[in-house]
């Protein structure tokens, strides 16, 4: 394994009463699985495929980007923020030996596992699965697609309960229950029932989440995941309509720039407006770009922003103003 985040690993989060939920805000782990063989789209690098100018992997790893550790299971390769890596033995021993191989390196009380072919998954949506997770006594949350099928990799577990069920797995001593709805779509059928040389080599997931109390909560949207081009193609073409465009635009830029502000992008815009009425068009961008200037010499933060757009606003309404002949005239004295 290798890593490039800091070696030492986070402080554990104090131990809880049985069945009891996380503090809110409390720390959990991620581990993410992004070393599948993609054979859907002809072993392309799915992980790396591109949408809306950012890879699938760095979309998943935005939306789980408050995790105290993340772990991706695959290969090195470069990413947007640190991360550590692990690597199931042998590799491409499908999702469940992935998901132990990562689960060695958290040391939170709570996990989210996510599949790294999620376009359209945000933190928002990871925080309802702790959420879910935290209000009731199961031992995972994951969500269902809008066939009301399980998607096991966009999920927040209990780790003890996980370790628990692996660990039955790997000795065999897991029973077969099933549970409602399929299991999700990273390699969970095909490969056998029994575990292989690797203990957990060729297991399905179903064989895993079969052994778990799980809450489900339905997002289509958010479980969304690209297993073929069809798919990457949905997922680019969504991103670029109009309500959602801006947003996606604003995400990618600041990540090619390694800006990590939220900024309101309602200021900009309504300073941008004022400027290309009141002055003229070609000022507009140049202009928001003289707002993030000044705020960047001043404290560099959201009410900087914020405090250098009201003043380029409150400058063109009087710019426009003395266009049209506005004010009164000066005493003659």
């Amino acid at each position: 394994m290798t890593d490039n985040a800091p070696a030492s690993p986070p402080p554990a989060a104090s131990p809880e009463p049985s069945g009891a939920g996380p503090a809110p805000g409390a720390p959990y782990d991620a581990v993410v699985l992004a070393g599948g063989g993609a054979r859907r789209l002809g072993g392309a690098d799915k992980p790396g495929v591109q949408v809306g100018g950012r890879a699938l992997l760095d979309r998943v790893l935005a939306a789980c980007a408050d995790a105290a550790t993340t772990v991706v299971v695959a290969d090195p390769r470069a990413t947007a923020r640190p991360v550590r890596w692990a690597r199931e033995e042998p590799a491409g021993g499908g999702p469940v030996a992935a998901l132990g191989a990562g689960l060695r390196l958290t040391t939170a009380e709570y996990a989210v596992v996510l599949s790294a072919d999620l376009p359209f998954l945000g933190a928002d949506t990871v925080h309802r699965l702790l959420a879910a997770l935290r209000d009731g006594d199961a031992d995972g949350a994951m969500l269902t697609d809008d066939d009301g099928r399980d998607q096991p990799l966009v999920a927040a577990y209990r780790t003890a309960s996980l370790r628990r069920a692996l660990a039955d797995l790997a000795t065999g001593h897991a029973g077969h229950a099933g549970h409602s709805g399929h299991a999700g779509h990273a390699g969970q059928g095909g490969q056998g029932e029994q575990p292989g040389r690797g203990g957990l080599t060729g297991l399905p997931l179903r064989r895993l989440t079969g052994a778990l109390r799980l809450t489900r909560l339905t997002d289509p949207l958010a479980s969304f995941d690209c297993d073929t081009w069809e798919d990457i193609a949905h997922a680019r073409a969504r991103i670029r309509e109009h309500g959602h465009v801006l947003n996606e635009w604003i995400t990618a830029v600041k990540n090619e720039l390694g800006i990590e502000l939220d900024v309101d992008t309602r200021v900009l815009l309504d300073a941008a407006r004022d400027v290309a009425h009141g002055v003229a068009r070609p000022a507009a961008p140049l202009t928001t770009f003289l707002i993030g200037y000044a705020a960047a010499q001043g404290k560099g933060d959201a009410e900087s922003v914020a405090e250098a757009s009201a003043k380029v606003t409150d400058l063109a309404t009087r710019w426009e103003a003395e266009h049209g002949g506005g004010g009164s005239a000066p005493d003659a004295g």
